[in-house]
């Protein structure tokens, strides 16, 4: 046990893959990075890091494209797919410059082959890196057209052998059973199970992400990214969010 588990005997996971999507890097803007808000975020993760938990993320490419947007209007959709991929990667270096701005080792790890910005994805290699307490960020999805982030977060988050995803979601402080931002009676769940999301068409994750998580009995943590401590209270034990299991 390191000085920081020591610090924190009650810490539930000792690794974790830590989903946000795209939109969440944007701030107030309409599009893009917003610095300021990529700071913040690497700031709760830099919370967390302390504590000596392994840290695993992937960022969705929605400020930047959307695979599926592209293809609704008329392109061709594994181009589509590939430019949101790319979209991922330049997400995850800004994320990376901003939690090496804090003194945080962070490797970006590309699903799709880019010598000169990131590292290509080796299992065993990435497994070091977390043993070794660095972030690894694994961009470019899974590598593949009609995956989604949410996939490979999951994929990822297998391979790693993480102990439950962590899904930061904005606005929100877990999964209700309708949009709350739009009904005044949504209800928020404490706890859903991986069959009542997909029954119910709750908006967690992709059901193919829903699914990879239920038949490997990997749970997901959905909380709010927004909140400041947020990341933080739930490895403590506190905060408000959903488990999905």
């Amino acid at each position: 046990m390191n000085d920081a588990e020591q610090d924190h005997p009650s810490m539930k996971y000792k690794r974790v893959m830590l989903k946000i999507s795209g939109e969440a890097l944007m701030g107030d803007q309409g599009f893009g990075l917003n610095p300021p808000t990529v700071e913040r975020i690497a700031k709760e993760i830099k919370t967390v890091h302390d504590m000596g938990v392994e840290i695993c993320m992937v960022i969705g490419g929605g400020n930047i494209f959307r695979g599926l947007q592209g293809s609704a209007q008329g392109m061709e959709r594994t181009t589509a797919d590939y430019m949101g991929m790319l979209a991922t990667v330049m997400n995850a270096l800004g994320m990376q410059a901003a939690l090496e701005a804090l003194n945080i080792n962070t490797r970006v790890i590309s699903a799709i082959t880019m010598n000169e910005v990131a590292e290509p994805y080796i299992r065993r290699r990435a497994v070091r890196h977390l043993e070794k307490k660095r972030i690894c960020i694994f961009a470019a999805g899974t590598g593949n057209p009609y995956f989604t982030t949410d996939t490979a977060a999951t994929l990822r988050a297998n391979e790693m052998a993480c102990e439950a995803i962590f899904m930061g979601k904005n606005g929100v402080d877990g999964v209700y059973d309708k949009d709350p931002k739009t009904n005044a009676d949504a209800k928020r769940y404490d706890h859903v199970s991986y069959d009542e999301v997909l029954s119910k068409h709750l908006k967690v994750m992709d059901a193919s992400a829903i699914a990879l998580a239920r038949d490997n009995n990997l749970p997901l943590i959905v909380f709010p990214l927004d909140a400041p401590g947020g990341f933080r209270s739930i490895l403590e034990g506190k905060g408000t969010y959903t488990t999905v299991s």
